[in-house]
């Protein structure tokens, strides 16, 4: 662990350490030239690799370019042994999820919505400059205890596309943290990833705020994985009866398993939110109402669920049904260019994450043909998995083969 005492920035005097992970050190300390606080982000790591150093660079790039508010500005990217520093603003700023434990009383209703609704302003300006942060959770969300100022921070993994496609990756390795995690961003559902991820993690979040406990709870990445794709999480007012049932209906609605059933605006969430909080105020209570009445997309998006392919999916998922209880079958999946084979293969994800099986592919590309066997070099690179999950797959594979030869 590096101490205080090892840390030195040249230009910066470095205080006490805020926040200590496994690959991030952060730091309040002074900049020398002007006595300005700033906090100042270390990596961790003595030899950090290029990945590491490239969401470094990331968060620093996308959140410079950001004249919002809401998100914390970034002073400069200083070099530090073999990777960076990020120095950034100190607005004297706590995670949410420390403020959450402080703040269980008669009032925390109350004081959750005051910060729930500038939360919602921050991602919706966010969402119109065309930025998903991709990673929405307590911990990346500051607080100011005393003047209710609240910010983002960590852009590490921050995308400015419009909609990216998740390849499925080991569980290691997964952009994101596994808790907070949309279904689509697992890479193990037949979706695409757009700004509609952050809702679903803002959902969890506000979860964990509100109840105390994260609505999917296991050491397992597999079974949070699926718990994500297929479990309804039990509603927050079941957990905490302190929670009124509209609130619980507006965090349900955020953690819904397709894009297309959330809030498709944060501007209509923060309506919701601003409701509950007028009647509290108003009347003491929140009484029911119909939530999601000013939900309009400012986007068009086309939804991504498959039609027409009911019979095909269905004969893929019975095969599956069969295989998971013991049997060997190999089934081939034919068709012209273009006309949805990857898209009715890639439906067969949630049952193999429930089933605790692997997932792996490889497709021939017609402009790769000089690369020998391309789509089994795709399907077999197993770089992501440890040893223990390598063997288990191999011997997997020759016992397929054993069977059906």
């Amino acid at each position: 662990m590096v101490s205080i005492v090892e840390v030195q920035l040249p230009g910066y005097s470095i205080g006490e350490k805020i926040y200590s992970g496994k690959r991030t050190l952060v730091y309040r300390g002074i900049r020398q030239l002007d006595q300005k606080p700033v906090v100042i982000k270390l990596m961790r790591l003595e030899y950090p690799s290029f990945h590491e150093l490239l969401q470094f660079r990331n968060q620093y790039v996308i959140a410079k370019n950001l004249d919002l508010p809401g998100v914390i500005q970034p002073y400069s990217l200083e070099s530090y042994r073999n990777g960076y520093a990020l120095v950034m603003e100190d607005f004297g700023g706590i995670s949410l999820k420390e403020w959450g434990i402080e703040q269980r009383n008669t009032q925390f209703i109350t004081n959750f919505l005051q910060v729930a609704i500038p939360i919602a302003d921050i991602l919706s300006q966010l969402h119109s400059d065309r930025v998903i942060h991709k990673d929405i959770k307590p911990a990346n969300i500051l607080i100011n205890p005393q003047t209710k100022q609240i910010k983002l921070i960590d852009f590490s993994i921050a995308s400015l596309l419009p909609r990216e496609v998740q390849e499925i990756q080991s569980f290691n390795v997964l952009e994101g943290t596994l808790a907070y995690l949309s279904p689509e961003q697992t890479g193990r559902m037949n979706r695409g990833v757009d700004y509609r991820t952050d809702f679903y993690s803002l959902g969890v979040s506000f979860y964990e705020i509100l109840t105390g406990q994260l609505p999917f709870q296991s050491d397992d990445p597999m079974e949070l994985v699926h718990a994500h794709l297929a479990k309804q999480a039990t509603p927050p007012h079941q957990i905490n009866s302190d929670v009124p049932v509209v609130i619980s209906q507006i965090i349900t609605k955020l953690m819904a398993k397709n894009a297309e059933e959330r809030y498709q605006s944060a501007l209509g969430l923060k309506y919701d939110l601003e409701t509950c909080l007028h009647y509290l105020t108003e009347t003491g209570k929140i009484p029911a109402f119909e939530i999601g009445k000013r939900d309009i997309q400012d986007r068009f998006i086309i939804p991504e669920k498959l039609y027409g392919r009911e019979q095909e999916v269905q004969t893929l998922l019975d095969a599956f049904e069969r295989v998971a209880n013991g049997a060997s079958e190999l089934m081939l999946v034919a068709g012209f260019s273009g006309i949805g084979k990857t898209a009715v293969v890639n439906e067969v994800h949630k049952p193999i994450v429930k089933q605790r099986g692997y997932f792996i592919k490889g497709k021939f590309d017609q402009f790769n043909r000089n690369i020998p066997f391309s789509a089994f070099v795709q399907a077999w690179i197993l770089e992501t998995l440890n040893g223990e999950d390598i063997l288990l797959l191999i011997c997997a594979v020759i016992y397929f083969f054993q069977r059906i030869i």
